[in-house]
């Protein structure tokens, strides 16, 4: 979800039933098919590769399940995905963002305003909701027995234009520009990354009240539970 929740999100999907195991599996092994048609298969000089790999092991996707993928697409096999956003409203005026990869945009296109639909709501044209986020990138690393103060200046000193402290874990944020550049100089004082993206953190939130909230959340579900869904973003300060 938005980039605060975002830690939350990554341990609820390594907590997840075989089912939801799964499709975790092939929304990963998507990006991965995508990033290396259009990088190669080498994570030593594709870095959005690297990084895809340890995101999928932080996921708990098998290794085997990994190179297997990496090996289909490098060879110039598989199927062809292509990445479509769409914008919306959900319950409540929250504004929704959903990326997908699809290999067929008719059957999404369709699945999307259903969603939309359903849970009342409205999927809109191109850019109605995204003038309200900003592109950032976030860095997510354990916290485990780290010294936070001492952590923070590491980041800033590598660039980074926020830092914020969980319990659990820090958030490190860039600008999208910047990404790369603090990601490769973290990585290179053997920081490992439970997350790095570029992420939608909204510039301001909405509160829903109990019945767009139900609402709100079965939408984010049926999505989550689309195969074509790689992310949603949304500004909802109650989820």
């Amino acid at each position: 979800m938005s980039g605060h929740s975002k830690w939350n999100n990554i341990k609820r999907k390594k907590e997840a039933t075989d089912a939801k195991r799964a499709k975790v599996f092939t929304k990963i092994g998507r990006e991965i098919a995508v990033c290396v048609k259009a990088g190669g298969p080498d994570p030593v000089s594709n870095s959005a590769l690297r990084d895809l790999i340890a995101k999928a092991k932080s996921l708990n996707v098998p290794n085997d399940n990994i190179m297997r993928t990496i090996n289909k697409y490098s060879s110039g096999g598989g199927e062809d995905y292509e990445s479509i956003t769409y914008e919306g409203y959900g319950p409540g005026g929250a504004a929704v963002i959903v990326e997908t990869m699809t290999d067929n945009r008719n059957r999404t296109a369709s699945d999307m305003r259903h969603y939309f639909d359903k849970f009342g709501g409205n999927l809109g044209a191109s850019n109605c909701v995204s003038w309200q986020f900003d592109r950032k990138g976030v860095l997510l690393v354990e916290r485990e027995d780290q010294d936070e103060d001492e952590f923070m200046m590491i980041a800033l000193e590598a660039g980074a234009d926020d830092f914020a402290a969980e319990e659990e874990s820090f958030e490190i944020i860039t600008s999208e520009e910047n990404f790369e550049a603090v990601r490769d100089a973290l990585a290179a004082q053997g920081i490992e990354f439970a997350d790095a993206s570029v992420q939608m953190i909204p510039q301001n939130y909405v509160s829903l009240n109990e019945e767009q909230l139900i609402n709100m959340q079965k939408l984010i579900d049926m999505l989550e539970d689309n195969d074509d869904v790689q992310e949603i973003w949304h500004n909802c300060d109650n989820i």
